[in-house]
């Protein structure tokens, strides 16, 4: 019977739909399983020890004892941002500086790397080799961006704040780089004894201080335990700690997200499949049902039948999951090669649970949504043979599709690795269908009470709509599901087409052309009107030097702040460092009041919050806030809140205040404004005159960030080739589930004399009806998708688009239109007496 119906093309809709679910789950779980082990056998390596201790601060001498006290190795890192510039010029007296850029600077203990090795090289082009020890004196090590950006070489001279170093080598490798925000600059590393003679470290610096530590599990257990005791006990601000667990946080967190974002696609593939084999399945039943009631009249049981489809189906089932399998192995070296540098570490073979997985999760899709439409099968009376109707088989296996859908339900929890995320993925696709059947259904019964009604039959004339409206109300329920699946697979293409064109544009449109793409900050109070003359002087209009004092929140209407009382990650980070505050009397030109009034002049301390810090603390208007700066307290209400636009790049602040309540405060300035390309040398003789100042070109940054971005897009493309694949499938799976009902109908209305114009009129007409009513659910489901992408994944805005649903509504009749007369187009051209004795 499988050969038989396979010959008669009985399988292929449910064989290519599982392939194409275990490919894409696969594919995933291949990329992903290979990650997990690479950073499992790295942990060590991709945090150079096998403990840290990170602050803001420089760290608690009272660790380094207790590391001493346990024999255990240690080391550390000082991490911040700063300018490096070229020295140029052949003899002492005519050498200057020249091409001054942004660099991530890097200081390290002799010790440094506790676990792993860095990699350097002599020159970019050259084999690498395990370095041996530290930059050596007066030498630091850059990175091939950095030489390129400096247009320097190895031996050349560089300026480092008060200090002249020489570059000594290249670095070629280091794991523990992480993926923080000043981590996207060049690096450059040096000697730790050698960092305060450059001057750079003062007030308001931002630097990372990292204690690493290595030794025995044993020891480095005792020592964790030490640190969570003083930093969770004793609620120290501004510490982080990172155990071989948390293996780079950063690489982790960014993997993650990009992992969630490609398992939501592989589960959108899935929900595809799921329909696909649902609807080919009840046309596998509807096709089987007189062959298996004959079956039963020669003496079959019930129990025999049933053995007989479970052993095909399983057939089906493992052949179409292994090769959903093998197209995953290969799929996810796709994945692997657009992911690119976002994978630093060398990985591992995957490890065959994956397939094993892809393949358990195909025959869950493949029993759980075929085995409702296939009872009937199996209960099918032996008078089936003489009356073909049976009136038992549309309602007699609910409790079926209730363990399919919570099967499947499992099934979404554990592709998508966590409850929370399967979870809204599968309430998402329930309620979905619940709502898309639903206003089918009742958009059918409106269409077909107007056609019956005066103006309707003015309106719809001929026999053509009235017929195609009264047959898809007849049929009910399986018009509207069959319009749901259309939908489904319809919002799905037209989400694709979206998230090329519409989303990434629109992330890449998000920044003005004319914003500024130049920051200056850490300059002191007495170099403002240098800094203002210079850049005047250089044609650089309407400089704004705006205060910034530095401080952090301690206390929300008298209560101490504690990280662990909030539960969003970002809200617990961004209490545990410092907040840039800042004054003034006037309110930005670029900020609007949305809550309370602006305070204006006065001398009384109050607040002006932003309003997304606002809802991500759950502050509000007559919420009073205590801050400390260089231990000072200051305690203001909130009198008003204010939304503005960060993507303009102008200077902002979470937090303003009058001048008055931060006066005699330490106080540094910042600046923003827009300097083309080509003007970029403007800043190098800034930069000579004001060392301790540091220029932030966003443009590189901003670069990466959309290299970043567009990896994880390209990614998300090739995995939308899958779920293309599977919309389609949905797409003539719903128009061929109807196929052998539409060809009975045909047939009998040209048995009473309808002409074939007549006919092609009323299918003309149906498939008008069910691809407007699909494309429009489906423009809608589309836009609400593509908004939740947009503002929880791209972090950007996206308008609604008009033309999308004339768009969808095109689509749909087109779709329709198409795949019904590839359907039908034979069956006009036969003999009304043979398409009666086919169906």
């Amino acid at each position: 019977m499988t050969a038989r119906d396979w010959r008669a093309g009985e399988l292929t809709m449910l064989v290519i739909a599982l392939v194409l679910a275990v490919a894409a789950l696969a594919s995933v779980g291949f990329l992903a399983d290979r990650l997990q082990q690479g950073l499992e056998r790295d942990a060590r390596r991709m945090i150079a020890a096998d403990f840290v201790v990170r602050a803001d601060h420089p760290v608690d001498p009272a660790f380094f004892d207790e590391a001493h006290a346990l024999g255990l190795r240690t080391a550390t890192t000082d991490i911040f941002p700063t300018m490096v510039s070229r020295i140029t010029g052949a003899g002492a007296g005519d050498q200057a500086l020249s091409n001054a850029r942004l660099a991530a600077v890097k200081a390290v203990s002799s010790a440094y790397p506790l676990r792993g090795a860095l990699r350097i090289a002599p020159r970019p082009d050259a084999p690498d080799r395990p370095a041996d020890s530290i930059p050596p004196k007066g030498t630091v090590w850059v990175d091939a961006q950095l030489l390129e950006t400096l247009h320097a070489k190895v031996g050349d001279t560089v300026q480092l704040g008060d200090r002249r170093f020489t570059i000594g080598a290249v670095i070629t490798r280091e794991l523990d780089r992480g993926f923080a925000f000043v981590n996207f600059s060049p690096r450059v590393m040096l000697r730790s004894d050698e960092l305060a003679s450059t001057g750079l470290l003062g007030y308001g610096s931002r630097v990372t201080y990292r204690l690493l530590v290595a030794g025995s599990d044993a020891a480095v257990a005792r020592f964790a335990a030490f640190a969570h005791e003083r930093v969770d006990g004793g609620k120290l601000r501004g510490v982080a700690l990172e155990s071989l667990q948390d293996g780079q946080p950063q690489v982790r967190e960014t993997l993650d997200r990009a992992g969630h974002f490609l398992r939501l696609v592989a589960l959108l593939t899935a929900l595809l499949a799921a329909v696909a084999i649902a609807m080919a399945a009840h046309r596998y039943t509807r096709r089987h049902l007189d062959g298996c009631a004959v079956m039963r009249c020669l003496g079959s049981s019930e129990r025999d039948l049933r053995t007989l489809v479970a052993l095909e189906f399983a057939f089906v089932g493992l052949t179409g999951g292994g090769l959903g399998a093998a197209l995953g192995y290969l799929g996810h070296f796709a994945l692997l090669g657009l992911l690119g540098s976002l994978i630093a570490v060398a990985l591992p073979p995957p490890s065959p649970l994956p397939a094993l997985e892809g393949i358990g999760a195909g025959l869950v899709l493949l029993f759980g949504f075929s085995l409702p439409p296939l009872l009937p099968l199996t209960r099918v009376p032996p008078l089936r043979v003489l009356r073909r109707e049976w009136a038992g088989q549309a309602s007699a296996a609910w409790w079926a599709y209730a363990v399919g859908i919570a099967l499947f339900g499992g099934l979404l929890v554990l592709a998508a690795g966590e409850l929370k995320l399967g979870g809204i993925v599968a309430g998402g696709f329930a309620l979905g269908l619940v709502v898309f059947a639903a206003t089918a259904r009742a958009a059918l019964w409106l269409c077909a009470r107007a056609a019956r009604s005066e103006g309707g039959r003015r309106v719809a004339a001929g026999v053509g709509w009235r017929y195609a409206l009264a047959s898809l109300e007849r049929r009910g329920w399986v018009g509207a599901l069959q319009i749901t699946a259309l939908a489904i697979g319809l919002m799905c293409l037209l989400l694709i087409a979206m998230t090329r064109n519409d989303l990434v544009q629109g992330w890449r449109k998000s920044t003005p052309p004319d914003a500024p793409n130049e920051f200056l900050i850490d300059i002191q109070p007495d170099e403002q009107q240098a800094i203002t003359d210079y850049l005047t002087a250089h044609g650089v209009a309407n400089v704004s030097l705006e205060p910034m004092v530095r401080a952090r929140l301690v206390s929300v209407d008298g209560k101490r702040v504690v990280p662990d009382a909030y539960k969003n990650d970002n809200a617990r980070r961004l209490v545990d460092r410092e907040f840039n505050l800042s004054y003034r009397s006037v309110l930005p030109d670029d900020n609007r009041i949305s809550a309370g009034k602006w305070y204006g002049d006065t001398t009384r301390p109050e607040i002006s919050i932003e309003a997304g810090l606002a809802k991500l603390l759950g502050l509000k208007v007559g919420d009073k806030l205590g801050f400390e700066v260089t231990g000072i307290p200051i305690e203001a209400p909130i009198t008003s809140v204010r939304t503005l636009d960060w993507g303009s790049f102008k200077v902002n602040f979470f937090v303003l205040m009058p001048p008055a309540a931060l006066k005699g405060l330490p106080t540094l300035f910042i600046t923003s404004f827009y300097l083309p390309p080509a003007r970029r040398s403007v800043l190098d003789g800034l930069i000579a005159a004001h060392p301790n100042v540091t220029a932030i070109d966003i443009a590189p940054i901003l670069a990466q960030v959309q290299h970043v971005v567009d990896q994880v897009v390209g990614a998300v493309q090739f995995l939308f080739g899958f779920t293309l694949a599977a919309g389609l499938l949905v797409l003539y799976s719903a128009l061929a589930g109807t196929r052998d009902e539409r060809v009975r109908e045909s047939a009998l209305l040209r048995a009473l004399g309808a002409s074939h114009g007549q006919v092609r009129s009323v299918h003309a007409a149906e498939f008008a009806v069910v691809g407007a009513l699909a494309g429009l659910m489906a423009a809608i489901g589309a836009q609400a998708l593509a908004i939740v992408l947009a503002t929880r994944v791209f972090d950007f805005h996206v308008d609604v688009d008009p033309w999308l649903f004339p768009a969808g509504i095109a689509a749909g009749i087109a779709c329709a239109g198409v795949g019904g007369w590839l359907s039908l187009r034979r069956v006009l051209r036969r003999p009304a007496a043979q398409s009666l004795r086919d169906a």
